[in-house]
Formats: C-alpha cells, sequence, structure tokens
C-alpha cells in the first residue's frame, strides 16, 4: 500500500499544476436532487475520501462538503474556501489510500487489489483495478462500475462499524 501511495503522490504531483479546480455549480448545499441532500453515491464518497484534500480537516467539519471536479475526478471539498487553495500531495495521498483501502478488491476479477494497482475513472470515480484490461472491462458499462464500487464502499463502511 505504501508504494501504491508514494505512485499516487508522485502522479498527482506531476499533474497539479495542470489541472483546474472546477466547482460543479453547486454550493456546498445542493448536490442533484433541489432539496439540499446529498446522494447516496455521494454519502458515500465522502465517507470513504474522508478529508479535504487541501485542508485534511474531516469533511462535514465546515457544513456540507462541496463537491468539484479534480481533473477527472470528482471530490469533495471541506468548504468554499478551499476554492481557492491548492491540493495539498499529502492530503491527496491519503483520500487515495482510503479510496483504495475501502475498495479492497478488484471489481472484475474480484480478487485483493495488488499493492500497486493500476485506476481509471469512471463517472468521475477512481476505480482501482488488478491490470489494464480489467480497467477497460469496467468502461464498457459505467453504470454497472459506479454501481459496483458503491457496494464494496458500503461494505467497507459497515465493517468499520463497531459491533454492539
Amino acid at each position: 500500500m505504501r508504494m501504491a501511495r508514494t505512485l499516487v503522490v508522485l502522479a498527482v504531483v506531476g499533474m497539479l499544476s495542470g489541472w483546474s479546480l472546477a466547482h460543479d455549480g453547486h454550493e456546498g448545499h445542493d448536490h442533484g436532487d433541489g432539496k439540499g441532500k446529498l446522494s447516496a453515491h455521494d454519502q458515500l464518497k465522502i465517507a470513504v475520501q474522508e478529508i479535504c484534500p487541501m485542508t485534511g480537516y474531516k469533511l462535514g467539519t465546515h457544513g456540507t462538503p462541496l463537491k468539484v471536479k479534480l481533473g477527472e475526478e470528482t471530490l469533495f471539498l471541506c468548504c468554499k474556501g478551499c476554492l481557492k487553495q491548492q491540493v495539498n500531495p499529502k492530503h491527496w495521498a491519503t483520500i487515495h489510500a482510503n479510496f483504495a483501502r475501502a475498495q479492497q478488491i478488484c471489481p472484475i476479477m474480484k480478487k485483493p487489489l495488488p499493492k500497486n494497482p493500476k485506476w481509471t475513472f469512471i463517472n468521475g470515480n477512481i476505480i482501482y483495478v488488478c491490470c489494464p484490461p480489467c480497467a477497460k472491462k469496467l468502461g464498457a458499462d459505467p453504470r454497472a462500475a459506479t454501481k459496483k464500487l458503491d457496494e464494496l464502499y458500503m461494505a467497507s463502511l459497515r465493517a468499520r462499524q463497531p459491533r454492539r
């Protein structure tokens, strides 16, 4: 996992200068349904992401997280103030380690992710795979890929909850 984290940091640091922060038009209150509620997918992603890529603050500590697009990826910031900040590579690496840890398996092969998993972006989500052919298979059905990712995230979040 440490090697994967290092690779992500190196990739991100190399790309950050070319990335722009694109606000998705929402003001941190309404995320798609017009009622100020986050979608189930967004809620899962926030729970797995855990922290803001700019400040490292826990998402939700400054109100409803703000949905933004960073390159091909949709992520959440802790507040509007972060729209003016740069991505912190350390927080970026932590977020991607969180995503990989929550996903745990290649959605195609259903085997644990390797130490250095490949990844693809589908519908704004980073999805880790064991090999490039699996990434191509995921891209063939983006809706199913997103649904599978949500299932993996949900299973991971449930496993983290203390048992009563």
